[in-house]
């Protein structure tokens, strides 16, 4: 069965809600999240979307990123997803939203995104140096995942923005600029 997602309006509102495929074939704004985790020593989770992805396969991106269903609120989406994607959990506690933002992005296969973009910082749920061992990830949603320091991940964004999906730079930005303040 097809997810619905939700329509929004501008500001966050939902306006209905309309089958995934037809959302992004009419390029429709709809609700969506980027979930950003962070490790002990602050290194950032990246994952590479798998290769068979509808859109951007092959592409770096944030932790974890989808859509809440209907009647879902996006912290509860986001941990399930993260949970569906990545294999691992989100330390109690610690799931915050640091931002929202709204972009477009066309792509080359005709399918649109058109996102109200709720981004959220969090800590992996696994001992220091444990970390990789507590991932077990969906091979249909993700090609591989990396570690990266702030200061790296803000030199590779500035220096090959191509090597990311089109909604990675916004929500990274958000997930370094809070990553001085603590989050537990």
């Amino acid at each position: 069965m097809e997810d619905e997602l939700i329509l929004v309006d501008g500001l966050d509102r939902p306006v209905g809600s309309a089958p995934k495929l037809r959302v992004h074939e009419e390029g429709l704004l709809h609700r969506a999240f980027s979930v950003v985790l962070v490790r002990a020593d602050g290194r950032l989770l990246l994952s590479r979307r798998a290769e068979g992805k509808y859109h951007s396969g092959g592409l770096w991106a944030n932790s974890c990123c989808s859509h809440p269903r209907v009647g879902e609120e996006v912290p509860a989406a986001a941990t399930r997803r993260v949970r569906e994607e990545l294999g691992c959990e989100v330390a109690p506690g610690t799931l915050r939203e640091v931002g929202a933002y709204v972009y477009r992005a066309v792509f080359a296969n005709g399918l649109t995104e058109y996102e109200y973009d709720h981004v959220l910082l969090g800590r992996i749920d696994a001992a220091p140096g444990e970390e990789d061992a507590a991932l077990a990830l969906d091979p249909a949603e993700v090609g591989e995942t990396r570690w990266i320091s702030p200061e790296a991940l803000a030199a590779e964004l500035a220096a090959c923005p191509e090597a990311f999906a089109a909604w990675a730079p916004g929500a990274l930005a958000m997930a370094l600029r809070e990553l001085t303040a603590p989050i537990d």
